[in-house]
């Protein structure tokens, strides 16, 4: 039987006491921090962070209030005018100003919103072009805010305004026409069965990974007028003219994703991709 030191005797013994205090030591160490500096406690009254611009919300409200604000009919007044109050308030007329006529109506056959500006932070301007059915075609602007609450609310009265500028249409120019009688002869054809909504057909020219949607009327393809390489020659654009069941005749500009696989071209995408 071999004997050991007695320290390491002593030491064995008297280890689970050496323990112990040492643990309590960490204990009141800990419990004196925690008096000095407690942690600080999260705040359940913390603001809420508020969008510095009012946002989508903010776009779809100017649009309903230009159309309440641009319908009304003089046999029901009343009516007119509770359709701008909520959004009116206390702080602006009920009607926001407005005071229809006598007699007649007018009501809004659409309604988009055309153009947005940021007049201060936190305040957007919406330009609305609405059509009406007695004054045609008008545009307003409607100033949108949020409060500090988070509240979308009117930032001022209406403005009557004419049409942002429009110049005339630029077709793209120094395009290089596709020259290769193979691909003209997919695009051609994958048109002619996009258009026709014929999808088994078209499947045939198409990569195995395409995205197309096919247009839920179907057209006759009369003619492909040109067929040209986009900037990066990775999609070519076809420009065709169509018919409709009617008769009736469009020139059409489509963009089409183009890949050459094994010596065959093949179409991965036509114009939008229905998955984005």
């Amino acid at each position: 039987m071999s004997s050991q030191p007695m320290w390491r005797l002593r030491l064995g013994a008297e280890a689970p006491r050496y323990l112990l205090g040492l643990a309590s030591l960490f204990g009141i160490v800990a419990s004196a921090r925690f008096a000095i500096l407690p942690p600080k406690a999260a705040s359940l009254s913390s603001p809420v962070a508020v969008a510095s611009r009012p946002g989508l919300a903010a776009e779809g409200y100017a649009l309903l209030f230009a159309r309440d604000y641009l319908t009304w009919n003089a046999t029901e007044p009343q009516s007119s005018m509770r359709a701008l109050e909520a959004m009116t308030g206390s702080g602006m007329e009920p009607d926001a100003g407005r005071e229809i006529p006598a007699s007649g109506e007018q009501s809004v056959v659409w309604a988009q919103v055309v153009q947005e500006r940021e007049a201060a932070p936190g305040e957007q301007v919406f330009t609305v072009a609405a059509q009406t059915d007695t004054d045609g075609l008008v545009f307003l602007t409607v100033a949108m805010q949020r409060t500090q609450q988070g509240q979308l609310v009117l930032a001022g009265y209406p403005a009557f305004v004419g049409a942002p500028a429009l110049g005339s249409a630029q077709l793209a120019e120094g395009v290089r026409n596709v020259s290769d009688v193979g691909l003209r002869t997919v695009v051609e054809r994958a048109m002619r069965n996009y258009l026709a909504d014929a999808p088994a057909e078209l499947a045939a020219d198409l990569t195995g990974a395409a995205r197309v949607s096919l247009p839920a009327t179907g057209l006759t393809l009369a003619t492909v007028q040109r067929i040209a390489w986009t900037a990066d020659a990775r999609s070519v654009i076809a420009v065709v003219q169509a018919l409709d069941q009617r008769g009736a005749q469009y020139t059409l500009a489509y963009e089409l994703d183009v890949v050459e696989a094994q010596g065959r071209w093949e179409v991965s995408a036509v114009q939008m991709d229905p998955y984005s």
